[in-house]
């Protein structure tokens, strides 16, 4: 299997944005995943719009230096995925959410990079599952004929807390937006103890793949806690034919016990294992 490895820059948020890309380098990864969250790392959108091209152009100059590519942009407007979901009932929020989303296509498209990630929605409450759902909908299938213009593929990433939080939904919100791809992160459903084979249908739909260790309510843990059997889904990527990336993405924040890995270490051992794997195969 030609696998291409991807290490996310919101890994290490305690150093320097230019000494987390000298430390992915010095790992011997070739690819970045680059976190543009608003709040939460080191690259704000709020920040990295202002002067856009400029920042974009500045940045592919930096990871080039290194050996480096960016893999995805994955736009994240809050800590809180709520206030400015792209469902949101508000409309106006809405707009902003579709002008950062334009900007993002923009970042990435002077960043040489290929992919770009964003989050599904939630679910509100005030108006039931099948309204937020059709607004998801709605939004999903705008960024995707978007991207397409653009010449970028677009993924969401189906998670803890949104409106598909099982293999099930994320698989019915792919039928019902023609075009639409899964940045595939199997912990968000093995927190929830849904086993491998449940996922295992989700890789033919993915465009973009993030990797950590989890188990049975622990979104992430160490390499010794995990339970998700990713040589075999390392196989079923290679069955499916997937030519993405594969991004290793150990978080460091307060919020699901994330904090409470080494991600240096966490992530070594998960790349050595994700190489011997894809070398087999």
């Amino acid at each position: 299997m030609k696998a291409k490895f991807a290490c996310a820059d919101f890994t290490f948020p305690l150093l320097s944005h230019e000494h987390v890309l000298d430390l992915i380098a010095n790992l011997g990864f070739t690819g970045v995943d680059i976190g543009l969250f608003e709040q939460r790392s080191h690259l704000w959108p709020s920040r990295e719009f202002k002067s856009l091209s400029a920042k974009a152009r500045r940045l592919k100059r930096s990871l080039a230096n290194r050996g480096l590519v960016a893999a995805d942009v994955f736009l994240q407007m809050r800590p809180d995925f709520t206030p400015f979901a792209i469902n949101q009932p508000s409309a106006t929020r809405r707009r902003k959410a579709r002008e950062w989303f334009l900007r993002t296509l923009e970042y990435a498209d002077a960043l040489g990079c290929h992919h770009v990630t964003t989050l599904p929605g939630v679910v509100f409450e005030s108006e039931g599952r099948a309204a937020s759902l059709a607004r998801s909908v709605d939004e999903l299938a705008w960024r995707v004929a978007q991207s397409c213009a653009a010449g970028i593929v677009f993924g969401t990433e189906a998670h803890v807390g949104s409106i598909v939080p099982t293999p099930a939904t994320a698989a019915d919100l792919v039928r019902r937006v023609p075009g639409l791809t899964l940045t595939l992160d199997y912990t968000h459903f093995t927190r929830a103890g849904v086993p491998d084979r449940q996922i295992e249908p989700l890789v033919r739909h993915a465009s973009h793949v993030h990797i950590r260790g989890a188990c049975r309510g622990r979104l992430q843990c160490n390499f010794r806690q995990n339970t998700i059997d990713y040589p075999r889904m390392l196989k079923a990527m290679a069955k499916a034919g997937y030519r993405g990336w594969i991004g290793i993405e150990y978080i460091w924040i307060d919020w699901e016990k994330c904090n409470e890995s080494d991600t240096l270490s966490e992530t070594i051992q998960m790349r050595d294992l994700l190489r011997r794997t894809a070398a087999k195969l």
